[in-house]
């Protein structure tokens, strides 16, 4: 009582043939096939990426900027000097 005979399942079919005809339903799964195939080409490029950014060499960031001193330093020796500053 709780599954559907084969011709339960024919009879839905023939229905459905009727209201949407062939070529639609193919039409269907043939945009339906494409979407899943471009699907997996983007994750092959995600992955692609992902694994070119792990062999990627880790270079520290160009410049030279120092950070914030400790302790207790005058506002005259934070400022930078003007022989200091870098190329741009």
């Amino acid at each position: 009582m709780g599954s559907f005979s084969i011709w339960h399942w024919l009879v839905v079919l023939l229905v459905i043939l009727l209201l949407f005809g062939s070529g639609k339903i193919s039409g269907l799964m043939g945009d339906l096939a494409k979407g899943i195939k471009s699907f997996k080409a983007n994750i092959k490029e995600d992955e692609k990426d992902a694994s070119m950014e792990a062999q990627a060499p880790a270079t520290p960031p160009a410049g030279n900027i120092p950070g914030p001193q400790q302790g207790t330093a005058s506002a005259a020796q934070a400022q930078p000097q003007p022989g200091n500053r870098p190329a741009a």
